[in-house]
């Protein structure tokens, strides 16, 4: 039996190709948790004590200034990076204890849609869907593509399967680079900025996908983004991390609420407070020799 994909009447394949489904059918409720999370590059200390939960089935929003090191916690989500101390649980496995098979075998539940898309520019858009299809999967052709165009149809751009990706705009681009994220039919979705360099309508477009396709495909996802505004109409909870920790959390009302200093700072865009303007630096009459 092929698992139904309810928002277009498509079928999953994780079964039929021989994937495992054991870590999404893990009884705990968190799919991801993160304790006392520590990571640096060299002297720059990114995260200092991260502590997180994400819930199954929930689309949950991490927000911050630039460099704050979102983009970090992802890569340690994905087992691309290992802490320093701390730890991070996907589906009940301590990610950086895995070895390497363990860990390949649960990247494969996993989906990624990168900042700028992602996408291979020297294929086509289906040939981009395909290829995570072919790597892991023992599919025939032929269902491979009934999958493929599916996939896209769900986005809504299943008419451009025959276009080359740099025929697309920045919109499309990110629409098929979401399609190609749930190509494998994951258990978890990581967005990284989804939002960012787009027009209104492609920020609406995506955010509402990223809305429809977690509660169709009964997944959860992760959107790490800058952009408070899209991600609090579609988002179940976020947090909002600071000088390397957890400075708040909440659903989007209470975030909105929020008298916590960061948060209404970032809120209300306002150009200084707790996210200086200047970045730390000897005082100018050092700099000048004044």
């Amino acid at each position: 039996m092929h698992r139904l994909l309810r928002l277009d009447g498509s079928r999953g394949f994780a079964q039929a190709s021989g994937l495992s489904r054991e870590f999404a059918l893990s009884a705990t409720e968190n799919l991801v948790e993160i304790k006392d999370l520590h990571f640096a590059y060299g002297q720059n200390q990114v995260l200092k004590g991260i502590n997180l939960s994400i819930p199954r089935g929930k689309v949950v929003a991490i927000l911050g200034a630039s460099g704050c090191g979102k983009t970090t916690l992802l890569r340690q989500i994905g087992g691309q990076l290992r802490p320093q101390s701390g730890q991070v649980k996907v589906a009940g496995q301590v990610v950086h204890e895995l070895g390497e098979d363990a860990l390949y075998a649960l990247r494969r539940q996993m989906g990624m849609m990168f900042q700028a898309g992602g996408l291979f520019s020297d294929l086509s858009v289906f040939e981009n869907l395909a290829f995570p299809m072919r790597e892991h999967t023992a599919l025939p052709e032929s269902m491979i593509r009934d999958l493929v165009l599916m996939k896209l149809h769900a986005v809504g751009l299943r008419g451009v399967h025959g276009f080359r990706t740099d025929d697309l705009s920045g919109g499309m681009s990110r629409r098929v680079a979401l399609a190609r994220a749930i190509a494998l039919d994951p258990m978890l979705v990581m967005y990284d900025e989804p939002f960012a360099g787009l027009d209104p309508i492609s920020l609406s477009v995506i955010a509402n996908l990223i809305r429809r396709l977690n509660d169709a495909l009964g997944i959860t996802s992760i959107v790490v983004t800058y952009d408070m505004a899209e991600s609090f109409k579609v988002v179940d909870y976020v947090y909002f991390i600071s000088e390397g920790v957890v400075v708040a959390s909440g659903t989007p009302a209470e975030m909105l609420a929020s008298q916590h200093p960061f948060v209404k700072q970032f809120v209300n865009g306002e150009y200084d407070g707790p996210v200086s303007f200047h970045y730390p630096a000897k005082s100018l009459g050092q700099d000048l020799a004044l």
